[in-house]
């Protein structure tokens, strides 16, 4: 028995100012042990009854805020055996300060995670733009954004850059979006027949749809054309490139058929003989 006691009063020096027993260690191993049982029960009671989406965000969210109780409950029990916390905690400053530093984007992916899941800015299946790079959203973690781009290929977005750049949302507020296609004709065209065309040209195409309808606009007297936007609505702008190219197809097919002209940019030079 004296040597059971022996065994649990063995205390570890590790400095003047810090040591801890076996005993302690124990203590702290059995707080940990229950803290860790309270939590797990804590996250199923909470976790319970929501949403399976919302259910894996908050399991996300709390396994990084387990880790902060973890630090806390571990510095009070050393605190409450004996240990002098303020000596561990002046020895690791500086060791503390450079994993800080190290760590500084990780926390901002972090955080910006968190802000993610909170507001609901981005949801799974939506289409951001963030950093001229689009995607269809697929995954959202604590630090990062997992997309999939038009081509089939797989963007991992850094969640600070949500902290630093401008996210343009597409299917925000719904999936329909208002896209365009712009064209120049040469000075003299009928215009009457170029907005005719385009419109015919919206109209046709599939992927247009009937309502908002299409319109043109006139937007400029340019340096050599005539320009003109022709806008239309589609329901999946993730693949707004194809509609939109079948639509310039078909605006160069009846522009030929009918003897109008897509000009390039001309100048005119001046040269003046000096004798």
């Amino acid at each position: 028995m004296q040597e059971i006691k022996d065994i649990l009063n063995y205390t570890f020096h590790f400095s003047e100012n810090i040591s801890i027993s076996v005993k302690g260690i124990l203590f702290v191993s059995v707080v940990i042990l229950i803290t860790s049982i309270i939590l797990k029960g804590i996250r199923r009671l909470i976790t319970r009854n929501l949403p399976t989406d919302d259910k894996a965000k908050f399991v996300s969210l709390f396994s990084y805020g387990k880790w902060v109780i973890y630090l806390i409950i571990f510095l009070i029990t050393l605190n409450t055996i004996g240990v002098n916390v303020n000596s561990v905690l002046a020895a690791s400053a500086a060791l503390l300060i450079g994993i800080g530093l190290a760590l500084q984007t990780f926390f901002q992916d972090i955080i910006s995670g968190v802000f993610i899941l909170l507001d609901q800015t981005v949801h799974v299946g939506d289409i951001i733009e963030i950093d001229g790079k689009v995607g269809r959203v697929e995954e959202i973690k604590l630090r990062t954004t997992r997309a999939v781009t038009i081509d089939n290929k797989v963007l991992v977005l850094p969640n600070h850059l949500y902290l630093t750049n401008s996210l343009f949302n597409w299917t925000q507020n719904g999936t329909l979006t208002r896209e365009s296609v712009e064209v120049g004709v040469a000075y003299g065209s009928d215009v009457e027949l170029v907005k005719k065309i385009l419109l015919q040209v919206a109209n046709e195409n599939t992927d247009v749809l009937e309502l908002p309808e299409p319109t043109v606009l006139f937007t400029d007297f340019g340096d050599s054309s005539l320009n003109f936007k022709l806008i239309f609505t589609l329901n999946d702008s993730f693949k707004a490139p194809f509609p939109k190219s079948d639509i310039r197809f078909a605006i160069d097919r009846l522009f030929r058929e009918n003897n109008i002209t897509i000009p390039f940019p001309q100048r005119d030079v001046h040269i003046f003989n000096q004798k």
